[in-house]
């Protein structure tokens, strides 16, 4: 009988349930934010970051053709979200996408989102909570994939907090990953500006992921009706050890100024009197 291989790599992947990217974003009457009623979906970073998980898995599998069908996956991922119960939502889209299982920290409707921080911080406990059960190397998370950022807030440090927090190998801005698990080893190229600088990161790693990393594909309905019989741990923060109160205060949200069209002037000496006009002047 042909032995089983053990699994390569265990994959966490962060998503967050964001403002959808095609809805014009409004200030809430308070301005203490955004409008919040309106459609909602997967942050489009960390779908890329869902897609590249299993781009992974599938060249892995590529990689050993003579696995028996029914051996287990080289490669698991498990889609990690926070947020009210709407956050299921996205959950089960990764899930159907592809990732087998997830894991769902719940906060009530009403709660802000946590910071940065707070998110880094459940994501390092939940690892660690995961590690310890499995003991052993097999069953570890050995790489976190999240998006480089939210639209909703634009912050883009929780890769580099959890990173951080958790003393891994981090790579950030990601356009091309290359995994060798036979080494240990990940293989990243980073936008910068003006070209790429590629980076090699023992495991484990923290990577988060640039838009020309790959283009996420669509679930497919009966993969969709599977998603919903995958297994989907729940959590609350208190499970965790993990205090959300934020550390910072929103004093007030506005809308930018609305632009005021341009005109047209028929000489230097009218551009000049209408600088002057505006308040410009040499310096």
């Amino acid at each position: 009988m042909r032995p089983s291989p053990r699994r390569l790599l265990n994959i966490l992947v962060p998503v967050k349930r964001a403002v959808d990217y095609s809805v014009k974003i409004r200030v809430n009457p308070a301005q203490t934010g955004v409008d919040t009623n309106v459609k909602h979906s997967m942050n489009p970073f960390d779908e890329i970051a869902v897609e590249e998980s299993i781009r992974i898995r599938e060249r892995s599998l590529s990689s050993s053709p003579s696995s028996p069908p029914s051996s287990p996956n080289p490669v698991t991922i498990t889609a990690l979200t926070i947020g009210p119960p709407k956050a299921l939502d996205v959950l089960r889209t990764a899930l159907a996408v592809g990732a087998d299982s997830g894991v769902h920290i719940a906060i009530g409707e009403k709660e802000a989102m946590p910071e940065p921080l707070g998110v880094a911080k459940s994501i390092k406990a939940w690892i660690e909570k995961q590690n310890e059960k499995a003991g052993g190397k097999e069953g570890r998370v050995d790489c976190v994939i999240l998006g480089k950022q939210a639209i909703d807030d634009d912050s883009g440090v929780t890769g580099q907090m959890l990173a951080g927090l958790l003393g891994w190998s981090q790579a950030t801005f990601a356009s091309k990953v290359e995994v060798d698990e036979a080494r240990g080893e990940v293989t990243v190229t980073r936008e910068i500006d003006g070209g790429g600088m590629q980076v090699r990161c023992r495991l484990p790693v923290v990577i988060t992921t640039d838009l020309r990393l790959n283009e996420p594909r669509y679930a497919s309905l009966p993969n969709i009706m599977k998603a919903k019989k995958k297994p989907v741990e729940k959590l609350t923060p208190a499970d965790l050890g993990v205090d959300f109160t934020p550390q910072l205060e929103v004093l007030k949200v506005t809308e930018p100024p609305k632009r005021v069209g341009g005109g047209k002037v028929e000489s230097v000496e009218e551009l000049v009197a209408k600088l002057k006009e505006a308040g410009i002047t040499a310096a």
